[in-house]
């Protein structure tokens, strides 16, 4: 079974998303990376929705549209260092701890998350 499919699927995906835009826009510390946002957040959510759905094992979303993920190469514009990674990681950890109820499947992803949010780093 997929994490996807473990997490509770497209729902669980959604809530996801809408909590990690909803802390980006809340913690003090991530006001840095919310900057690199633009003021409407509805396509980003829309994108990261299909790009987790299909990263998780889902549906097959991202790629159709956006072609590879090459999610570092698609960073690139944005100074992403230790605080920006940490930011990013505090969201997301809030996010998946309000809504995904399997404590292992909530662990693996966000192991997956952490070393994918270490690997964005392009700035000292």
């Amino acid at each position: 079974m997929s994490i996807y499919e473990r997490i509770g699927g497209a729902v669980t995906i959604d809530r996801v998303v809408e909590s990690f835009y909803r802390a980006m826009d809340e913690l003090p510390q991530a006001r840095t990376i919310r900057a690199m946002h633009a003021d409407n957040l509805v396509g980003v959510k829309v994108v990261l929705k299909r790009y987790l759905s299909e990263w998780t094992g889902g549906p097959a979303l991202y790629s159709p549209v956006k072609g590879p993920p090459r999610m570092r190469q698609r960073h690139l514009g944005f100074a992403i260092d230790n605080a920006a990674r940490d930011a990013w990681m505090a969201c997301m950890d809030q996010a998946l701890a309000e809504h995904i109820t399997d404590a292992e499947a909530r662990e693996s992803l966000r192991d997956n998350m952490k070393k994918l949010a270490d690997w964005m780093r392009n700035t000292e």
